[in-house]
């Protein structure tokens, strides 16, 4: 095992799952372990027709009758890397490194988001210690691209009326409230002309942190999109004739963009004039994200060809105009939980075909009119810049319930075990709570987990104590429940 610590069960669940390939949209062989493991322990397990899994775990020994509990989590990871590996999210497993007290992946994203909760429902299948009454362990598949696998439950798939989802990443933290989103896509149309100039090159913006579009939107981290659109304008600025032949950046809806390329072609005697500018602009980028993405980094690629002609001049400016217009980053913030973010937007994705660039942005609110309007006003600028727009997949918010039953007892159960006060709180990112609370009436939820860093980028990192410490407090947390029936 990479992992040769406490918890044991959870480690070894974890790295068997990381050993599966598990982007969003091909969770199968995922869902197959699941059921896998569920008829190893001659348990009752049932899979709907999208493939979310769930077991049914009984009570033991003298909570046999006991109010059942769902355990919740979701089966597919975001499939990040970094630009120059070879990792292919659809055939290899993540390659696992521990550094100090973390673990952590090889260039990719790791899959903690949400392989560790799953791994610390499925421990309990084993743990000879853990006391509980029943239990029921759903395990959801496409989260990461929009709740879809909550959406797609049946209103009778679970019995129970308590919830406890293990899909957040702060120790000491239970949550109870979390935004709604939505897509939005644009766009824009873009006419070609024959031939470029003979220097050919690619512009690249790399070694952002990028992150998770909703839990460290506050932060303020460089989005490559948006730093790739202010460069091509100063092209234009400083005089540097070019053309634009592709542009393209991010690949997840759900992610800040580390990364952006545009292929150029420009005159041979430019290229000195051209280095220059992208030196000077590394150098404000990083004073302008000081503290927090001073890693950022602007250089120039020769290259041989290009696959497409270039982007006609009058299309391009019309082109970058739009990009550089497209907002990203907090909008509101919330007006009674100080330092929550009430409504963002994410610029997303960039792509360029033969016809079209296509633009993929997300907004999120806690609020439903704002989380509407945000969306709308993208939509009215694709229109104003004369590009396609569509909004789609938007789904709701979870409100937040002080007065929780569930709540109540997981904060007297985490001041018991840590000597310390357990904070509830809201998250900024999309839980499937929301729909899962819709789906089932009267469900009583909370959302817990260990401390991870940086979900949704290469940088993902989960801690190994932090992992020990959930999980005591989950069993704990089961057996009080139990007890309290």
């Amino acid at each position: 095992m990479v992992v040769n610590k406490e918890p044991v069960l959870v480690w070894r669940y974890f790295e068997e799952l990381s050993a599966i390939p598990r982007p969003s949209g091909h969770e199968k062989a995922a869902a197959d372990w699941i059921a896998k493991t569920a008829k190893e322990h001659g348990l009752p397990f049932k899979k709907d027709k999208v493939g979310n899994v769930m077991i049914s775990i009984p009570g033991t020994a003298s909570f046999e009758k006991a109010p059942a509990v769902v355990l919740q989590g979701h089966l597919d990871m975001v499939p990040e890397k970094n630009h120059d590996s070879k990792h292919d999210f659809l055939k290899d497993p993540i390659g696992l490194k521990v550094e100090g007290d973390w673990l952590k992946a090889r260039g990719t994203t790791l899959g903690a988001d949400n392989g560790i909760g799953v791994a610390m429902a499925l421990a309990l299948l084993d743990d000879k210690k853990a006391q509980h009454g029943p239990l029921e362990l759903l395990f959801t598949i496409d989260e990461e691209r929009g709740l879809k696998g909550a959406n797609s439950l049946s209103k009778d798939f679970v019995k129970g009326r308590r919830l406890i989802n293990v899909d957040t990443e702060e120790e000491g933290a239970i949550y109870i409230g979390c935004a709604g989103g939505v897509d939005t896509a644009l766009e824009f149309k873009v006419s070609r002309e024959k031939k470029g100039f003979s220097s050919i090159h690619t512009l690249m913006v790399t070694g952002l942190r990028g992150g998770h579009s909703g839990s460290e939107i506050h932060e303020g981290r460089g989005n490559a999109n948006q730093l790739l659109a202010r460069i091509l304008l100063e092209l234009e600025k400083h005089g540097i004739e070019y053309f634009l032949h592709e542009i393209s950046g991010g690949s997840k809806r759900n992610a800040i963009p580390r990364e952006a390329f545009a292929k150029i072609s420009v005159k041979p005697s430019s290229k000195d004039k051209l280095k220059k500018l992208l030196k000077k602009l590394t150098a404000e980028f990083r004073f302008e994200l000081r503290g927090i993405d001073e890693k950022v980094s602007v250089s120039l690629k020769d290259e041989k060809s290009v696959p497409v002609g270039p982007i006609s001049k009058k299309s391009r400016t019309r082109l970058l105009w739009f990009l550089s217009a497209i907002p990203h980053g907090p909008l509101a913030f919330d007006r009674e939980i100080p330092g929550l973010v009430e409504t963002s937007a994410n610029f997303a994705i960039v792509e360029t075909s033969a016809k079209s660039v296509k633009v993929h942005t997300s907004q999120r609110s806690s609020v439903w009119s704002k989380l509407q309007y945000a969306a709308e006003t993208v939509r009215n600028l694709g229109l104003v810049a004369g590009a396609k727009a569509e909004s789609s997949g938007m789904y709701h918010g979870w409100t937040p319930n002080l007065s929780s039953a569930l709540l109540l007892q997981a904060k007297k159960t985490y001041k018991r075990i840590s000597g310390k006060d357990a904070e509830d709180k809201a998250i900024h990112a999309g839980l499937e709570c929301g729909i899962l609370g819709e789906r089932y009436p009267g469900m009583d939820m909370i959302s817990m987990g260990p401390d991870i860093r940086n979900a949704h980028s290469p940088d993902e990192m989960v801690s190994i104590p932090s992992v020990e410490r959930t999980y005591l407090f989950l069993k704990e947390l089961l057996k009080d429940l139990a007890e309290a029936r």
